[in-house]
C-alpha cells in the first residue's frame, strides 16, 4: 500500500538487486521486532479499522476470514492483558503472514478513485 502521497518505493527497491539485498535483512528485523507476530497477528490484522477504506475491506471478508481475524485479535488481547506473548508455537511465522485484505483495500481505493471521476465528469454537448 502507498504511503499518504500515493508513492512507493517498493517497486523501485524490488527492481535493484543491491538495493533489495540491503532493504530485506532490514526489514526482516524490522517486521521481527514489531512483535505482533509474537502475538499470533498478522500485518493487515494492525490496519487502522476507523479508516472507512478499511471498513468497507473488512465488510467484503469472507466469513471464515473475518472469524479468523476476530479469533487472533481476540487472543492476541487476552495475552497482552496477561503481559505475555504467546507460546513460540503459536507464533506467526515469517511465510504465514500473507496481506489478506491488502486486495480488498486496494480494489477499495480504486473504486473510490473511479467514482470521483465519473462523479466529476462534465459532459459537453456539441452542435451539429
Amino acid at each position: 500500500m502507498a504511503g499518504p502521497l500515493g508513492l512507493s518505493l517498493a517497486p523501485y527497491i524490488r527492481s535493484s538487486p543491491t538495493l533489495s539485498k540491503i532493504v530485506t535483512p532490514i526489514a526482516k528485523w524490522y517486521a521481527g521486532g514489531a512483535l505482533y507476530r509474537q502475538y499470533g497477528l498478522l500485518y493487515d490484522d494492525l490496519l487502522i479499522e476507523e479508516n472507512p477504506e478499511v471498513q468497507k475491506a473488512l465488510s467484503r471478508l469472507t466469513p471464515r476470514q473475518a472469524y479468523d481475524r476476530a479469533f487472533r485479535i481476540k487472543r492476541a488481547s487476552h495475552a497482552d492483558v496477561l503481559h505475555a506473548p504467546l507460546p513460540k508455537e503459536l507464533w506467526t511465522k515469517p511465510e504465514d503472514d500473507v496481506r489478506y485484505l491488502l486486495p480488498y483495500v486496494e480494489d477499495v481505493l480504486k473504486e473510490n478513485k473511479e467514482r470521483a471521476h465519473w462523479d466529476t465528469l462534465e459532459v459537453t454537448r456539441t452542435r451539429k
